[in-house]
């Protein structure tokens, strides 16, 4: 295929995924049914985030075009994608990335989210026969070119032994974080409540620790929190409140709760779901530096830095640890 037809393709791929077909609604409800993490309004929002930033022709045109990418790939080479599972289409950037490059690709996914990436592949041969030339399934990455992949920071070392040699890009854990100033406004509290709670915290955008102001009032945040305290419905979630609660009481720690979220004070930037930590800070420039040399930091969110709410918005050209993939691609 030209580029251009992969980019009219995956244009026509955004319009299905905004649809409402019989058979696309099935299969969002199976997703579900096989990972209890993956409830419906996750799903509908990273299928609208995907189909909204990534799949408008127009993005991709221009994104493409920052590129030179050519139209026709003159030596396609093979990139194995190792896709993570915590959040639903979660490998789709890495997916979209190798296919508008004119790189063929192998992937390896999470038996965690599966169903949906297999199904819009499935969809793009069968309006394109081509396409099975270029993506395929596999549960071991032989032969492969080059290497994307994402996982833990334990599953890194594998990943560093089995594809160090190869062009290579490799993700370890990451998280996202707050610096709040006491100026936020209910509607900014309100969306960085989504910032945090989204897929129950389980994303490497979504907030798990605060920096907040020593005279700060956590009150107005706790309250807008509160309408998060329907997630007690999903016994995974509740099973989590439940454990560290008692693990904050049982080790007689500080925390404030409002039965729908703990906040407690904690030096990690990492948090368990249903759990947010916070640090007291003086200086916010100060905080800002550490965190823009944190390996650690996915991004920022407040006032100077990503707006509250757009956490969980990726734009194409938002890469992940800040590598760029696309450039990665075009220097096979």
């Amino acid at each position: 295929m030209i580029l251009q037809e992969r980019i009219m393709l995956m244009a026509r791929l955004g319009q299905y995924m905004l649809g409402r077909e019989e058979e696309w609604e099935a299969i969002k409800e199976r997703a579900y049914r096989e990972n209890p993490w993956f409830i419906p309004e996750f799903i509908e929002h990273a299928v609208l985030s995907i189909a909204q930033n990534y799949l408008n022709p127009s993005f991709l045109q221009e994104w493409a075009a920052g590129y030179e990418i050519p139209t026709e790939q003159p030596s396609p080479k093979t990139v194995g994608l190792v896709m993570a599972g915590n959040i639903p289409l979660v490998g789709f950037h890495d997916f979209l990335c190798v296919f508008i490059s004119g790189h063929k690709q192998t992937i390896k996914t999470s038996s965690k989210d599966e169903i949906l990436i297999k199904h819009l592949v499935d969809k793009l041969i069968e309006w394109d026969t081509k396409v099975q030339d270029s993506v395929s399934f596999a549960e071991r990455l032989n032969g492969s070119d080059a290497y994307i992949a994402t996982g833990s920071n334990n599953s890194s070392r594998y990943f560093d032994y089995y594809f160090g040699k190869y062009p290579h890009i490799i993700r370890r854990n990451r998280t996202s974080v707050a610096v709040l100033d006491n100026t936020e406004t209910t509607e900014e509290l309100e969306a960085l409540a989504k910032d945090i709670q989204l897929y129950f915290g389980l994303g490497c955008r979504n907030i798990t620790k605060l920096y907040v102001p020593a005279d700060y009032d956590f009150i107005p945040l706790l309250a807008v929190l509160k309408k998060y305290e329907y997630f007690m419905d999903f016994h995974k979630y509740k099973h989590n409140f439940d454990y560290h609660l008692a693990l904050l009481i049982m080790g007689n720690k500080y925390y404030m709760t409002n039965d729908a979220v703990i906040l407690t004070e904690n030096l990690s930037p990492f948090s368990p779901v249903s759990q947010v930590h916070y640090a007291f800070y003086t200086d916010k420039q100060a905080v800002s530096d550490e965190l823009n040399h944190n390996e650690e930091i996915q991004c920022v969110v407040g006032h100077g830095f990503v707006p509250f709410g757009k956490a969980q918005s990726p734009s194409l050209t938002d890469y992940a640890d800040g590598v760029n993939t696309m450039a990665f691609l075009c220097g096979l």
